[in-house]
């Protein structure tokens, strides 16, 4: 009988990507506590605009801020602490 051993995640393989637009306090918010938690674990994080970018604003314009841990859709409107630290360790 084998035991699966899973490889812990390397924090440089890994990017979190905040969905929102200028002049909206829930994205400050969620950029506040992502830049805490990203510098903390050294993880990459990115921002993207949705007025920029027309299929972003027709896939998340109601639900911004949104948060994307590699590229798949963690939370949107407020950022969790807790839950972000659990999905990047």
């Amino acid at each position: 009988m084998s035991l699966l051993r899973r490889e812990k995640k390397n924090p440089a393989d890994t990017t979190v990507t905040l969905i929102g637009k200028p002049g909206c306090h829930l994205c400050e918010d969620a950029r506040a506590t992502i830049l805490k938690v990203t510098a903390e674990l050294g993880v990459a994080f990115e921002e993207k605009d949705i007025l920029q970018d027309a299929a972003l604003y027709e896939e998340y314009a109601e639900q911004i801020p949104v948060t994307l841990v590699n590229g798949r859709q963690h939370d949107f409107w407020r950022v969790d602490e807790a839950r972000l630290r659990k999905a990047l360790a």
